[in-house]
């Protein structure tokens, strides 16, 4: 590929893990009765529902990090987070007419597996003693090689988790010290293996390239281990140096950092990587064995993309709960409080969830959400007729990303070329109307490369 598309299209945008991004949200209603009642009203819609937890808690400070999380040793704070969780989660279950059917379940963080077995175990029996589970359910959680143990794996496939995301970022255990982590290549054997020996159906391994001191040499480390380990999923991101936002990232500098061509080299040399290995490449940053379902469903034509990332399933209501955690009902967005103390003191003297923060979508927000949903799941969007968003203006920027190859532009569709996929964030932000150029000079978001 030609170098100059990365230098053109190198910019800060949106995710679009939501329409709009977070910073772009009009948040000037916080009424908590008008959100439960977008609450209720999309649950009687659909019963079956996701959930997210935030369990914010860390042992140490990965660098890296942008995430919501709180550093302590101190393992007392397991069991008032874990009641003011439940908590939160019966502030819903009592405005519901009957029981949820839970068809997801993440747990995310922070580092989930920070809590014991026995407070996980206490979180996820009070969360299904309000709910019915679905038939074909996913329930998932993220976990840290270092602080996962055997009874971690089994205590939570016990309690009907089939997924499990391991949070490597890197093999290489200089990168791994740079960026204040410490887990072992023997770890993760372990728990792969042990994982699949319980019975867990799926397995994803988060990388990061761009990361301090990272070459070429160790994203190849990285494709050996991945060849020999197998997951049946990889997330495959781009670090995004934001100190602004992140505070630890001033640990170091751009000097430290791959950027540029040699950033773009070593994302083309794992995407490729895995293209060898028989991986899908699934929507942006994100590949996966044929057979896995997030896989089966890319080609049904079925995959989703929430706060949690993608999913094969499509809920009409994602309820999120703990610290700064994101809900999402469809026609609005609600955040809880960031700062661990504020949520745990609101949740504990308050009837309502904690919000800070609160969206509700206009028609127009709808209908771009629908069509960026397309884009960044499908790479296409389709409009009924030009006089449905697609105006002069936006066919105009539309036919310059198709004069760079990124797009194929018909009379009422578009469709994004292999080529344009690695720049899905920039087609995206061709429909983003709350986006301003103003916006895109802030540090709010990462660079699309």
């Amino acid at each position: 590929m030609d170098y100059r598309l990365v230098e053109k299209y190198n910019v800060a945008v949106p995710r679009y893990t939501s329409y709009p991004a977070v910073p772009l949200w009009d948040s000037t209603d916080l009424n908590p009765e008008r959100w439960m009642n977008q609450v209720v009203e999309a649950f009687e819609k659909d019963r079956e529902i996701s959930l997210y937890i935030h369990l914010p808690y860390c042992e140490s400070l990965c660098t890296y990090c942008g995430c919501n999380k709180h550093i302590t040793k101190n393992h007392l704070v397991e069991q008032p987070y874990v009641q003011a969780v439940l908590k939160e989660w019966r502030m819903y279950t009592s405005r519901f007419p009957e029981k949820a059917i839970l068809r997801e379940i993440h747990l995310g963080g922070g580092t989930p597996t920070f809590f014991s077995p026995e407070n996980l175990q206490v979180l996820i029996e009070g969360i299904l003693a309000e709910a019915e589970v679905a038939d074909f359910h996913s329930f998932s959680f993220e976990a840290h090689p270092f602080s996962t143990s055997d009874e971690h794996l089994e205590t939570l496939f016990n309690l009907g988790f089939n997924r499990l995301s391991l949070g490597i970022q890197d093999f290489d255990p200089k990168i791994l010290s740079l960026i204040n982590r410490f887990q072992t290549a023997e770890q993760v054997e372990h728990i792969v293996s042990k994982a699949r020996e319980i019975g867990y159906e799926s397995i994803n391994f988060d990388l990061i390239y761009g990361l301090p001191q990272q070459t070429e040499g160790n994203i190849r480390s990285n494709l050996k281990w991945v060849e020999s380990l197998r997951p049946d999923r990889i997330a495959f991101y781009s670090y995004a140096h934001v100190p602004g936002v992140a505070p630890s990232q001033r640990a170091y500098d751009e000097s430290d950092l791959p950027l540029g061509e040699a950033k773009w080299n070593l994302y083309r040399l794992g995407a490729d990587g895995f293209l060898k290995m028989g991986y899908q490449e699934i929507g942006m940053d994100h590949f996966a064995l044929p057979q896995d379902d997030l896989a089966k469903s890319a080609r049904a034509h079925k995959l989703h993309r929430n706060f949690m990332g993608y999913t094969p399933h499509h809920t009409h209501l994602a309820l999120a709960l703990g610290a700064s955690s994101i809900s999402d009902v469809w026609s609005a967005f609600a955040q809880n409080e960031k700062k661990l103390k504020d949520y745990l003191h609101r949740v504990n003297t308050e009837d309502y969830p904690p919000l800070i923060k609160t969206h509700y979508h206009s028609d127009e927000d709808l209908k771009t959400r629908a069509k960026l949903l397309n884009l960044i799941c499908h790479f296409e969007g389709e409009w009924l007729d030009e006089r449905d968003y697609f105006d002069d203006f936006l066919k105009s920027r539309f036919r310059l990303l198709e004069e760079d190859g990124l797009l194929k532009v018909f009379p009422y569709q578009v469709k994004v070329t292999r080529k344009g996929r690695a720049f899905i964030r920039n087609v995206c932000s061709v429909l983003d109307r709350k986006l301003s150029a103003s916006e895109l000079q802030k540090p709010t978001f990462s660079k699309a490369v």
